[in-house]
């Protein structure tokens, strides 16, 4: 398994595992996922890192069908600027591969903010921490369990 769900597990929360076979030529990891599990794009949800002017790694959790505001993440998170971060430092500072990342069992606790759409659902699909692993389970729960912050920062 992986340290997203080895933490779900230990914490006794409810989720649900979905896996399919991930094909290494898809140009949107995100889109491929609710593609083939039959899902609705705005109920899958990709996780990015961003950077602060002062080098502080953000977690964005938004759907796939949307993008990342970065000034809408920057006011949630009581900056001036943020950038996306480079993937090689998101892959060190979270222990998943891009493509990959999961907001759950980071190896680093970064602070973390939701697009707020999430809460609209009753269940959401974010990375489980691999390449053709998801895992669904309630917006609320992915906030307790990252610490993060509902925020409008998708669009």
């Amino acid at each position: 398994m992986t340290p997203a769900i080895d933490l779900l597990k230990k914490a006794h929360s409810e989720f649900r595992v979905h896996s399919y076979t991930h094909d290494p030529k898809s140009a949107s990891y995100g889109l491929e996922a609710a593609e083939k599990l039959g899902l609705p794009p705005e109920r899958v949800y990709k996780t990015l890192l961003a950077a602060t002017e002062k080098g502080e790694l953000l977690v964005a959790v938004v759907p796939v069908a949307g993008s990342l505001d970065l000034k809408a993440l920057a006011s949630a998170a009581g900056v001036k600027r943020v950038d996306m971060a480079d993937a090689g430092v998101a892959q060190r500072s979270t222990g998943y591969l891009v493509g990959g990342i999961s907001p759950l069992g980071q190896k680093k606790r970064l602070r973390t903010f939701i697009d707020e759409s999430a809460r609209t659902f009753p269940s959401i699909f974010v990375s489980a921490g691999r390449r053709g692993l998801e895992v669904e389970l309630a917006a609320q729960a992915l906030a307790e369990h990252t610490r993060a912050s509902f925020a409008a920062i998708g669009r």
